[in-house]
């Protein structure tokens, strides 16, 4: 029995892990390719938790699932192009002050929308209940959120290992001078990324609305675990951003699991860790900025 509890607890940190890598790896690609710390995408992650519960009303969780990214995709493309396009040459403090900014303003046009109190969120009804295998049960709807990342996450690799565009994107990310020399323009391909990056966001709002809850501050409280997981992964690395979010996900599951009070710290202490033999990060890459 301390073993199949042990074996939920583990499987509840690859689900938290799961939940860091949508957020994070957004994150690590959008500063990879521009060289822009975006902290206003812990907006965007809770604007696609509000999205969600407006458009279950009318079209459903599947309606929600898909609408809900893609209008925040909308979003993030407005914020490229008018916010984001002037900084990716200039100082990546400007950048960090502007997106800090912008955080806040998402945040209070949340409560001026939506109220300052908590939303609810409910978990649609063909996935509750459990799923019984001998003495380990756990939850449908845990197990559909750890379906979709998987898909979300092998679909990303496709899109940056097998197409021109991933191609391009990896380019720029290592070498933007010489894809600049190519006459290959990164504009068009920075603003893909942001889109990307900011409905991977979205989409983790929808999915774990129903568990982590909807309110205002959502987005805040979840930036620091994702920058967490971008710095012990490395920047520019897609792999050390997914290996550091199942690392954080799980020590913090186990953790939780032994001595509760320590979760939180836990992610700390790894990233402390890691950064004393790999200040890179795990498999960080060396990043040149385009301009």
């Amino acid at each position: 029995m301390q073993f199949v509890f042990l074996l939920e607890q583990v499987i509840n940190g690859l689900l938290l892990g799961g939940y860091y890598l949508l957020i994070a790896l957004g994150l690590s690609l959008i500063f990879s390719l521009g060289g822009v710390v975006n902290l206003a995408h812990g907006a965007f992650y809770a604007l696609g938790a509000y999205f969600a519960v407006e458009i279950t009303k009318h079209l459903g969780f599947a309606g929600a699932l898909v609408l809900a990214p893609v209008a925040v995709g909308l979003l993030g493309m407005l914020f490229e192009r008018f916010l984001l396009r002037g900084f990716y040459a200039a100082d990546p403090i400007l950048s960090l002050l502007l997106t800090f900014g912008l955080g806040m303003v998402g945040e209070q046009l949340i409560r001026m929308l939506w109220g300052a109190s908590p939303l609810q969120s409910s978990i649609p009804a063909v996935f509750k209940g459990q799923v019984i295998v001998g003495d380990f049960l756990y939850s449908k709807y845990r197990l559909l959120m750890l379906a979709v990342v998987f898909l979300v996450l092998t679909g990303i690799w496709l899109l940056l290992n097998k197409t021109s565009f991933g191609r391009v994107v990896r380019a720029g990310v290592q070498r933007p001078d010489m894809v600049a020399v190519l006459g290959i323009r990164l504009q068009p391909y920075m603003t893909s990324i942001v889109v990307l990056g900011v409905s991977l966001a979205a989409l983790a709002g929808v999915l774990f609305a129903p568990i982590s809850g909807v309110h205002p501050a959502m987005g805040t409280e979840i930036m620091t675990a994702a920058f967490v997981v971008v710095v012990i992964g490395g920047l520019g690395s897609f792999w050390g951003v997914v290996l550091a979010a199942v690392l954080v996900g799980v020590v913090r599951g186990i953790t939780i699991h032994f001595y509760a009070p320590a979760g939180e710290a836990s992610m700390y202490l790894l990233m402390l860790g890691v950064l004393l033999f790999r200040p890179r990060g795990l498999l960080g890459e060396r990043i040149e900025r385009f301009e």
